[in-house]
């Protein structure tokens, strides 16, 4: 399980004045490339280095690794264009699938983010609580305007973190998820 550090002060709100906006933005940018090693390989100074940053401004926004791999996860999905693939208007499952692999292939590139989604606690009172919340809503947000029905959004969530295990694991082929994520997306729309 992950600990978070009841110490730690909590995640700063993001920033309103536009020069704080290029320097979170930068941050987040940063992030991106981390994401893609394990949470333990996330060094802040490193990001801190790579966006250009001080490592103090860096600290204000993300106190933690986590906090910043939870961030960056949030900002993406809220990037989610629904309807945006082409197609999406006239054939609803296809807008179904695009979102949902969209999430599901933001998880299975991002190691960092996905081990903190996975080992991720809720706790009460704690600002990781509160972005692990946000998260999942904002998912089922995007999956429900696509799916049109809050129950199927849960169902394909659940079944998008099956899959990104499975793969993790070993057990299943990205190829053989994907046809996986396709075929549950159909289903479900035909219910």
């Amino acid at each position: 399980m992950l600990e978070i550090n009841s110490d730690s002060p909590p995640m700063a709100t993001p920033p309103l004045l536009p020069r704080q906006q290029i320097r979170y933005a930068r941050i987040l940018d940063a992030a991106g490339g981390f994401a893609r090693k394990g949470l333990d390989s996330v060094t802040l100074s490193e990001v801190a280095a790579k966006a250009d940053v001080p490592l103090g401004t860096l600290y204000r926004y993300f106190p933690s690794a986590v906090h910043l791999m939870l961030a960056l996860y949030r900002k993406q999905l809220g990037e989610l264009q629904v309807g945006s693939w082409p197609g999406a208007t006239t054939n609803p499952a296809h807008a179904l699938a695009g979102v949902v692999m969209e999430i599901f292939h933001m998880r299975v590139m991002q190691p960092a983010v996905e081990q903190c989604l996975s080992q991720g606690v809720y706790a009460k009172d704690k600002d990781t609580t509160v972005l692990l919340r946000e998260i999942d809503s904002i998912a089922e947000q995007a999956v429900t305007v696509a799916s049109g029905d809050a129950v199927k959004s849960r169902v394909l969530l659940l079944t998008v973190t099956g899959l990104v295990q499975a793969v993790r694991c070993r057990r299943l082929s990205l190829f053989e998820a994907e046809e996986d994520l396709k075929k549950a997306c159909s289903l479900l729309m035909r219910c």
